[in-house]
């Protein structure tokens, strides 16, 4: 599956909405817009960034962020808190604004990633699932 450019942390996100970039702790470009990448940096909007919210980044994330990523464009936001085991899923409207993406069962069904879904409970598994049992659950092997 070719689906696009996955990167983590720390690569800069230069968005045409700030002078300055940020640092998303993961983000994913679409395979049809690979020509914002550039060698040191992302020039433009990435189409999915998901930040792992801290005690300390907690203002940040749910704050600066959200409307520093809502103004560029990024077509989803996930907000991952460990703590408080808690995901929140955001995605763009038409209109350009957030919308918490709705969950079915305890399921988050991207829009950004086709085909893919995630069990938010995965999350705060202990130990967490195995590999082979998400990738059967999603149907990704058969055996």
């Amino acid at each position: 599956h070719d689906l696009g450019w996955l990167r983590p942390a720390p690569f800069s996100m230069k968005m045409p909405t700030l002078d300055r970039g940020r640092e998303p702790d993961l983000l994913f470009v679409s395979r049809d817009r690979l020509e914002i990448v550039q060698a040191s940096h992302l020039a433009g909007a990435a189409d999915l960034v998901i930040e792992i919210v801290s005690p300390e980044s907690v203002g940040r994330d749910r704050g600066e962020k959200f409307v520093e990523y809502e103004a560029a464009g990024v077509r989803e936001y996930w907000l991952i808190d460990p703590e408080r085991e808690q995901a929140e899923f955001y995605q763009l409207d038409e209109a350009g604004r957030y919308h918490p993406a709705p969950l079915e069962a305890g399921r988050f069904s991207s829009q950004v990633l086709p085909n893919f879904w995630l069990e938010v409970v995965w999350l705060w598994q202990t130990p967490l699932p195995k590999v082979l049992t998400v990738a059967r659950v999603l149907g990704l092997l058969t055996a």
